[in-house]
């Protein structure tokens, strides 16, 4: 016995049957990584070092502006990747400019570039091991200094009049004394006193070198010492 199919009711088999269901699409994760570092950029506004942050991010951002160029259909985030370019950009640019213009003006009445300096500059000689401090150090000397670091937390307590100057907020916040030479100890003319927090702090004055290091309530040794007459 022959049996016969109607064609009406036969099962077509000529389009796909997830024909019309839309493709996945990934976002790209350089866009979020872009638009994440743009926002930790901020902080650079206050310290420079966190700029580079933002040139990173940037850089992040514009690989993903391409790659969502390259392939639309595998792709998305286009809204993320171009916030996070504007904002590294922005973040980038800002912060480079405001720290340029506040280097150029920030030396105080009476000071000249020749008269700024660091703690680089301070360190021992390698060449000089009969010297406990630096060559530099000796000739500054009773010579007025611009100088920049940070107050250490042992003087954290309301407004001071003495108080430790330091490079950099690792050693003390992470634990250890730092180096003799890392250190100078700043004595405010009167009626000048600075209150303590944990931004860079700009000090100016007259230095003098100690060859046998005084020693600080809290400290070891140090070698320097700061008359200073302008702290901000």
């Amino acid at each position: 016995m022959s049996t016969t199919v109607n064609p009406e009711k036969a099962i077509s088999y000529t389009e796909p049957e997830f024909e019309h269901v839309a493709s996945y699409k990934s976002v790209s994760k350089a866009a979020i990584f872009s638009l994440g570092l743009g926002v930790f950029a901020l902080a650079g506004i206050l310290f420079p070092g966190l700029l580079f942050l933002a040139l990173v991010g940037l850089v992040l951002g514009l690989v993903s502006l391409r790659n969502l160029r390259r392939y639309p259909d595998e792709v998305t985030g286009f809204p993320v990747a171009l916030a996070g370019v504007v904002l590294c950009a922005a973040t980038f640019l800002g912060g480079v400019t405001l720290h340029l213009v506040d280097y150029v003006t920030e030396l105080p009445e009476g000071y000249t570039s020749a008269e700024r300096h660091n703690f680089s500059e301070l360190q021992p000689d390698k060449s000089r091991p009969d010297l406990p401090v630096s060559p530099t150090a000796i000739e500054l000397s009773g010579q007025k200094i611009f100088v920049k670091g940070y107050v250490h937390p042992e003087f954290n307590r309301g407004e001071v009049k003495k108080f430790v100057l330091v490079p950099d907020m690792g050693t003390c916040c992470f634990g250890g004394q730092p180096k003799p030479t890392d250190m100078i100890e700043v004595t405010m003319r009167d009626p000048h006193r600075i209150r303590y927090n944990q931004r860079l702090r700009k000090v100016a004055g007259v230095f003098r070198v100690d060859p046998a290091p005084q020693p600080v309530k809290g400290f070891g040794g140090i070698f320097y010492q700061l008359d200073a007459e302008y702290a901000k």
